[in-house]
């Protein structure tokens, strides 16, 4: 890792995330939805928001997952991200998270719950930092890690974007 990565990772006492970068969970609301009100989709009580912040390195690559929720992603510094999502009707969308306007960058996206999404920093040798709110709030439950023969099986015309964001 260049210096600026190993100071970001350290300063913000970031740790590895399982599905790719670093994490460092930065916000947990006091106050909960139970899980009746939730529906069956949960495991149980979720906080009513949680946020995090997320380094991702042009090394590497934040693999295909979903979660319960909708997640807001927020750019923050280093070069731009690829989002990939597969949303629920099985359409794949590329989407540019940065503050390259002109160019059709957004510095604000929203995955909507339920779908499919992956990352990767769009220039080589570089990395970026961004935060990710999550709401209802986040819970390790509620997520899921896409492995790539299921996933292709799904949608198979996405194939080499799945098999490129997929370690499995």
């Amino acid at each position: 890792m260049n210096t600026r990565i190993e100071k970001i990772v350290q300063k913000l006492d970031m740790n590895p995330h399982p599905e790719g970068g670093f994490y460092k969970e930065t916000y947990r609301s006091k106050g909960g939805i139970p899980q009746h009100v939730l529906g069956e989709a949960y495991s149980g009580e979720r906080n009513y928001c949680t946020a995090i912040y997320f380094l991702l390195t042009s090394d590497n690559f934040s693999a295909f997952h979903k979660i319960n929720q909708d997640e807001i992603w927020h750019y923050y510094e280093g070069a731009s991200l690829f989002v990939h999502v597969i949303d629920t009707e099985g359409e794949y969308r590329r989407y540019s998270v940065g503050m390259n306007l002109e160019e059709g960058e957004l510095p604000q996206l929203v995955v909507p719950a339920g779908c499919w999404f992956a990352s990767s920093v769009k220039k080589e040798n570089s990395y970026s930092l961004v935060g990710c709110t999550v709401s209802p709030g986040f819970d390790f439950d509620d997520f899921e890690l896409a492995e790539r023969k299921d996933l292709i099986r799904q949608f198979p015309k996405h194939k080499d974007v799945i098999t490129q964001l997929t370690r499995n």
